[in-house]
């Protein structure tokens, strides 16, 4: 794994000036601030099984034409008024966001390089789409059931609303500069896509600011059908090369999938078969995006592929899932060995996330916990979940109580996490 503190330094040189300000908003404050929260519901909303699709694209340009004639001019007008300063202070703001619904990216003539539009792919086959039965609840009836009476006859609601209160406050803290969180694993099924799409779910209900889910793993991955996108276009290939600096965070968005909550995505493939990602590809793609978004998940390739090292390298915190079998603490705990022999901030800042993917796996996880614990990695449990254990579309709502509660204590301590690490 390679050492991140060069290619970071290089990074902050690359954006200090005007895409600094990117990261601020009107005074020098920081965007994502927002008031600490004290009536924030116990649940994150549930995602819609559709999701927004990006604009087409004017033929013969590699930019998305206007979703809307009618806001065309509009948009120019605000262009020619507004210079690049006042562009990247609006990064922050919700009205920006809400305006980028209404609008699509402006064609920037000079400079742009002649790029073939692709063709737009649904994520499903329309009839594999009918082969699953309907969304599972994540626990059963009579377990909702006896939890709801028990919170009737005791006093542990309170309590309930008091840490969701304080679990709140700290996802809502505020960034001076992006921060960039990679999932990855060192196998397949260790429901890695899973934990990036419940990570970006939960910054996106509670932050303000806008975040982004970046799939950098090509090779058919599942970040989008998780989330619900129904087609993808511009992939991370693709915008590693239409990015310009000028750019404001309304013209971005309109290659990215539009997600509920202020969240979009940015595909790692069309789901073609042998999709490839290079290093340079995404190194240019997240230093031109990290300055919009507040928190950028991204779901890797599992270990030992290039761009999952650079990743996790340049990333200010790293979750490592693994399932919650004999051979997956095994195997990930010797993979924890061999990062403590790099710089110390790699370890410290990596938590491990154990899945539960049957009912009961007969794995002491107290035990397994603190034997992973002992290299000086976080250890979270991600506990067996019907509705996840399913695939398809992740509605939050249909989780169950455990998994929600689970799912939102990695988010914020992955957070702190990655606030330590500049």
């Amino acid at each position: 794994m390679p050492n991140g503190d060069n290619w970071q330094g290089d990074v902050l040189r690359d954006l200090r000036g005007g895409a600094q300000q990117g990261a601020q908003g009107p005074g020098g404050q920081a965007y994502g601030a927002s008031a600490p929260g004290t009536g924030l519901p116990a649940q994150s909303p549930g995602l819609p099984a559709q999701s927004a699709q990006a604009p087409d694209a004017a033929p013969g340009h590699g930019v998305p034409q206007q979703a809307d004639h009618q806001h065309q001019g509009q948009h120019e007008q605000q262009a020619g008024d507004q210079g690049q300063g006042d562009r990247s202070q609006q990064t922050g703001s919700q009205g920006h966001v809400q305006q980028a619904q209404a609008q699509a990216p402006a064609a920037y003539a000079p400079g742009t390089p002649h790029r073939r539009t692709p063709d737009s792919r649904p994520v499903v086959d329309q009839v594999l789409a009918g082969v699953g039965r309907g969304p599972r609840h994540g626990e059963p009836f009579a377990s909702r059931a006896a939890r709801a009476l028990r919170r009737i006859v005791s006093s542990s609601a309170a309590r309930e609303v008091a840490e969701t209160t304080r679990t709140a406050e700290v996802l809502q803290q505020p960034v001076t500069t992006g921060r960039q969180i990679a999932v990855t694993s060192i196998r397949g099924g260790a429901g890695k896509s899973t934990v990036a799409a419940l990570l970006g779910t939960a910054y996106a209900h509670y932050r303000q600011d806008p975040v982004l889910l970046v799939e950098a793993d090509p090779a058919l991955g599942s970040l989008p059908l998780r989330l619900g996108a129904e087609t993808l276009r511009w992939t991370t290939g693709d915008v590693a090369g239409i990015v310009e600096p000028q750019m404001s965070l309304l013209d971005i968005t309109g290659y990215l999938v539009q997600l509920p909550d202020n969240a979009w995505l940015l595909p790692g493939s069309q789901g073609q078969i042998g999709a490839m990602l290079d290093t340079r590809a995404y190194e240019r793609a997240m230093v031109a995006l990290r300055r919009y978004f507040g928190v950028t998940v991204v779901d890797c390739e599992t270990l030992p592929a290039e761009v999952a090292r650079v990743a996790l390298s340049a990333a200010q915190a790293r979750v490592l899932t693994t399932p919650a079998t004999l051979e997956g603490v095994t195997s990930t705990y010797s993979v924890l060995q061999w990062m403590q022999e790099l710089p110390r901030h790699v370890i410290a800042g990596t938590v491990v996330v154990l899945t539960e993917q049957v009912p009961h796996s007969g794995l002491d996880l107290d035990k397994a916990a603190q034997k992973l614990k002992s290299t000086g990695a976080g250890v979270h449990v991600l506990p067996y979940d019907r509705h996840l254990a399913a695939g398809g579309t992740i509605r939050t709502e249909l989780l169950a109580r455990s998994t929600r509660t689970a799912a939102t204590r990695l988010a914020a301590d992955v957070f702190q996490l990655s606030q330590k690490r500049h």
